[in-house]
């Protein structure tokens, strides 16, 4: 038996392909049938760069690690799942200590050697398989993956009650920390992104403003009063987002990043760092987020609202092809899977 796939096997040349389908699964595992998939900012690094930092494209992979589908079989048969794409090794020092994010043998979906979301059918770990209410549609289960991003990076981020954020890059990840982050008590949030439509996103998102990269520390501190903000997410993943972060940090201030680059390194102002004692944490995927995902999603944070397109599966090549224009919010692709 096959099944229809898209495989990425070099830059910019992803194919639909048929290939098997899965077989029984061991115990442990659930064959699932996969109804959305989420196009995130690394998939399009691996997609137009050939990769994300010092990894790169080694053999065809399927890509896509934001998706839901239906559990075909297992404890969860018949249900619409959401699927934690992180499978930690589980017997690490890491993961013994609660920290499966930071697993060295972690295997991620769409990423080297582990196929990812763009097949109708595969198999799974059931303890990372997530139930999804009635009230979530298939493209928000897929999104539960992003905004449990946006959640670690708050998190890690250390965002308190009445603080003021400043949030750099409105991608969906960012859009979605500016919303998390006033659900953690933030007083304000303040948006820093070149792209007018992304600024509008994030303002509906519940941001307090929001300008483009050249003007907003300006903007900043003259709504602080010169203070700055008291903490930092950067989603950009280029070295002059994280000067824009630096520059609009507060004494003290702690910044998170977030934004994957292209290449294995990136540099940031040091002496302006050093002179205002700045803290910096780099945020790792997500770790144990999904119940407070789902939590949001249920309770205000619009996820379907963040979903500008749609293509078939049959189509992923044009979805890659427009998502990485960056002329919309996030592009899904829908998979036939049941």
């Amino acid at each position: 038996m096959s099944q229809r796939v898209a495989r990425l096997h070099a830059v910019r040349d992803l194919r639909i392909e048929d290939a098997p389908a899965p077989g029984e699964p061991p115990d442990g595992w659930s064959t699932v049938a996969v109804t959305s998939v989420g196009i995130c900012g690394s998939d399009l690094h691996w997609y137009a760069d050939g990769g994300t930092g010092e990894v790169s494209i080694e053999d065809p992979v399927m890509p896509g690690h934001e998706f839901a589908g239906v559990a075909l079989d297992g404890p969860h048969v018949g249900r619409r799942v959401a699927v934690d794409p992180a499978i930690p090794c589980g017997a690490c020092e890491q993961c013994r200590a609660g920290h499966g994010n930071l697993c060295p043998n972690i295997l991620f979906a769409g990423h080297q050697s582990l196929d990812g979301g763009l097949q109708e059918r595969l198999l799974w770990p059931d303890h990372l398989l997530v139930p999804l209410p009635d009230d979530l549609s298939d493209d928000a289960g897929a999104l539960l993956e992003p905004l449990g991003v946006a959640i670690h990076a708050v998190r890690h981020a250390h965002v308190r009650s009445g603080h003021d954020v400043l949030v750099v890059g409105a991608g969906p990840i960012g859009v979605l920390v500016g919303a998390v982050a006033r659900r953690a008590g933030a007083a304000r949030v303040f948006v820093s992104e070149p792209l007018g439509h992304r600024r509008a996103t994030a303002l509906a998102f519940g941001a307090d403003a929001a300008w483009a990269p050249e003007g907003a520390v300006e903007e900043l501190m003259s709504i602080t009063g010169g203070r700055g903000a008291d903490v930092v997410v950067e989603m950009a993943g280029s070295d002059e987002g994280i000067a824009t972060a630096v520059a609009g940090a507060g004494l003290g201030a702690r910044i998170a990043l977030g934004g994957i680059p292209s290449g294995p390194t990136s540099a940031f102002p040091a002496a302006a760092a050093r002179r205002k004692g700045l803290t910096f944490a780099m945020v790792r995927r997500m770790h144990e987020t999904y119940p407070r995902a789902v939590e949001l999603a249920t309770t205000g944070v619009d996820l379907d609202a963040l979903v500008s397109d749609h293509f078939p599966l049959e189509r992923s090549a044009d979805a890659f092809a427009h998502a990485v224009g960056r002329t919309g919010d996030k592009t899904v692709i829908r998979v036939s899977g049941s």
